[in-house]
């Protein structure tokens, strides 16, 4: 984010407004009882500036940079537990394929390129 800034990009953060899949102590990596939300959450790494992932327009935007990472793999679509098979956030999906059509660039960061055989449809 501050690489873009830097370089005079406009970023607007979007970030789904549901329970993460799961919580994770970080210090032991144990699973935690507690829930959290992803765009809370997402909130803290944004520093505040972000908004709900439904209100995402491809009309409004230059271009998408979708994260990798765990949140990706959990939040974002079910790979990390249905590999190939997984379901993608359908308003990511909708606004990845609205981007597509429109003929705007996108990046898939890390483990997240692994979601594009489900929002564009093809087998891995």
């Amino acid at each position: 984010l501050l690489a873009l800034a830097r370089e005079g990009a406009e970023v607007i953060c979007f970030a789904p407004d549901k329970n993460q899949a799961d919580v994770i102590n970080h210090l032991t990596g144990e699973p935690m009882a507690e829930t959290r939300n992803v765009l809370i959450e997402a909130a803290r790494i944004a520093r505040g500036d972000i908004h709900p992932l439904i209100q995402a327009d491809a009309a409004e935007l230059d271009a998408l940079i979708v994260p990798g990472g765990f949140g990706a793999a959990k939040n974002l679509s079910t790979f990390a537990t249905q590999g190939a098979g997984c379901q993608v956030d359908p308003h990511l999906k909708a606004l990845s394929q609205a981007m597509h059509a429109a003929g705007k660039p996108q990046g898939f960061i890390c483990i997240a390129p692994a979601m594009l055989p489900t929002i564009f449809d093809f087998p891995l």
